[in-house]
């Protein structure tokens, strides 16, 4: 084998490694919103308005990185769900709000904390140095 191939080689096997491993990861974070019954799509929702307060459904559409069509499937649920309530926008009644009721208060607190334990059980076998080290180098791939 020629020195590219086995570079190309390494670089198949790399990339087929860090898929697996973010296949694997998505999965226990999906599994892991189970008690709740709810979507990655949703989570991220409820992560957004935690995060930013109440928005306009265009706003969350663009955290979430999703069609205006698409955030307003995923606010209809939660708001059937009583996760989130739609008010009138103060600054333009013709727009409305999206905010976190009590309850999507709540419940995205326990995501969180839940996520948060499942990543450190995920990367739990990595020393300090390790994560540090793993961590600069996604940064630096997101780049």
């Amino acid at each position: 084998m020629t020195e590219h191939t086995a570079d190309s080689a390494d670089d198949e096997s790399l990339a087929e490694t860090f898929w697996a491993v973010a296949s694997r990861l998505r999965r226990q974070a999906r599994d892991s919103l189970a008690p709740w019954d709810i979507t990655p799509s949703q989570s991220r929702a409820l992560r957004v308005l935690t995060r930013h307060g109440e928005v306009r459904p265009g706003t969350l559409a663009e955290h979430l990185r999703i069609a205006p069509r698409s955030a307003t499937e995923v606010v209809d649920d939660l708001q059937t769900r009583g996760l989130v309530e739609r008010r009138p926008d103060p600054a333009d009644r013709r727009a409305t709000l999206v905010a976190l009721t009590e309850e999507g208060d709540r419940v995205s607190t326990a995501i969180r904390a839940a996520r948060r334990a499942e990543a450190d059980r995920f990367f739990g076998h990595l020393d300090d140095t390790d994560r540090d080290e793993l961590a600069r180098i996604l940064r630096t791939l997101l780049d």
